[in-house]
């Protein structure tokens, strides 16, 4: 299963939404989610850019601790990048994203497990 989290709806602060992430990171992990599709937006408008920025951040600090196994923008949310496959091979549920394949800068999937 993908999980959703759109922080572009809650129109968040920075640290509201990686406050948000993290906890959404830690409920995925006890249920058994592969990953998870973040809607941040991508600075058009000027939040979504801080939040983009920050929470790249923040993730290459949870992977470096192992809290997550891996994460990229939505640019590389594609068949034929190596990490999507693993990803969807995991869980074929996930084939339906509308995202995948659509090279959207505005999201971030994080490979939970």
């Amino acid at each position: 299963m993908l999980k959703l989290i759109d922080l572009k709806k809650e129109n968040c602060s920075v640290d509201y939404a990686l406050a948000v992430v993290e906890i959404e990171i830690e409920c995925a992990l006890r249920e058994g989610t592969t990953a998870i599709k973040v809607l941040h937006g991508y600075g058009s408008h000027g939040r979504g850019g801080a939040i983009l920025v920050e929470l790249r951040r923040q993730l290459l600090i949870w992977k470096k601790s192992k809290f997550i196994k891996d994460y990229f923008g939505g640019d590389k949310w594609d068949m034929f990048d190596k990490t999507t496959m693993e990803i969807l091979q995991k869980d074929k549920t996930i084939f339906g994203d509308e995202d995948l394949n659509k090279a959207n800068p505005g999201i971030t999937i994080i490979y939970v497990k």
